[in-house]
């Protein structure tokens, strides 16, 4: 039986994190086949990167949401401060993400 008001997770359950499980899993167990040096991981590397400089480029140029409100100088501002972070500061991301934060949030008050 299954408790009232449960539905709405039982259903997200089994559509979405299952299948989710699922494939994660097989992509692990067929990924462990695949040499660091082959074509197809760096075919799979490559796909990654520019997913990855669609979604950054999505965000800068075209902001939905609380990013929205953020001037076009902080979003980029940010962009900038975070990747100067991250290398200035040893290449550690946590030094990158919260510098670019902080340019963020300057501009956002500031403005």
């Amino acid at each position: 039986m299954i408790p009232p008001g449960f539905e709405p997770y039982l259903i997200l359950f089994f559509a979405a994190v299952l299948p989710t499980a699922f494939w994660r899993v097989a992509g692990v167990v067929v990924g462990r086949r695949i040499s660091e040096t082959s074509a197809v991981f760096e075919w799979v590397r490559f796909v990654a990167t520019a997913l990855l400089a669609g979604v950054v480029a999505k965000l800068l140029f075209d902001p939905t949401g609380a990013l929205a409100l953020v001037p076009w100088y902080g979003r980029f501002g940010g962009a900038a401060a975070a990747l100067a972070g991250f290398f200035l500061g040893g290449r550690r991301q946590i030094v990158g993400v919260l510098a670019g934060e902080a340019v963020l949030l300057l501009s956002y008050f500031v403005r």
